[in-house]
């Protein structure tokens, strides 16, 4: 009886919630608060089995704390969702620093150093991840042709006429067109890629025609930022 009488007050207590429109107080609308609302009440459901029982009226009152102070984790957790989620993208980007870490409004990407002194990045080409380096000493995008042929890129057509430098000496590239580049929410289509004889590249390059389509490409300290 006691849990019948404890229910009907909080649901009343849930009523006059939503209508005073209480959530607004954590930012919350009033169909947002009401989304919350059904968990609420399950919460309520499971706690009930305690007030099935006979127990403390201080344990009771513990118990009641408990879950006033879960429902306020919730409510603070939702409310301060894209920021939390914001911390998570900079924490995962900590310990693995090819992974872009995209700005609360989206306009921007950062990356970490790599272990090995560069900054290493994770791209979609074509719809295929593909790990690159940023390289501003790179005019174009370079693809080794292991990618190339990962990106389906038709080598067999290529025509290696173009003489450049890379870090096993000189060799010869071909010019192709990459259909779409993502590089965290960044993305850019048919742009122009030069791809590697075999063995000429270990790793793709993130070169200046990619790097000129920015707003803006920043070095500061550890850090690297791509502005949209």
């Amino acid at each position: 009886m006691m849990f019948i009488g404890m229910a009907l007050l909080v649901a009343v207590g849930l009523t006059l919630i939503i209508v005073v429109d209480a959530g607004s107080l954590v930012g919350l609308s009033q169909e947002q608060t009401g989304q919350i609302i059904p968990l609420l009440l399950i919460l309520i459901l499971v706690a009930g089995g305690a007030f099935g029982r006979q127990i403390k009226l201080s344990q009771i009152i513990s118990n009641i704390f408990l879950w006033a102070v879960i429902f306020l984790i919730v409510i603070v957790g939702y409310s301060y969702r894209a920021e939390i989620i914001n911390i998570k993208n900079r924490v995962f980007a900590e310990f693995s620093p090819q992974n872009a870490s995209i700005s609360q409004n989206g306009s921007s990407v950062l990356f970490n150093r790599s272990y090995n002194g560069s900054f290493q990045i994770k791209a979609q080409v074509n719809g295929v991840n593909l790990p690159m380096i940023f390289d501003t000493g790179a005019s174009s995008i370079v693809l080794s042709l292991d990618d190339a042929k990962k990106v389906g890129i038709n080598i067999s057509a290529l025509k290696y006429t173009i003489k450049m430098q890379t870090a096993n000496g000189i060799s010869y590239a071909a010019l192709s067109t990459i259909k779409n580049i993502e590089v965290g929410n960044i993305e850019r289509r048919n742009i122009k890629a030069f791809v590697t004889k075999d063995g000429a590249l270990e790793t793709s390059l993130l070169g200046m025609n990619f790097l000129r389509t920015l707003s803006s490409y920043s070095v500061k300290g550890d850090k690297l930022e791509f502005v949209n």
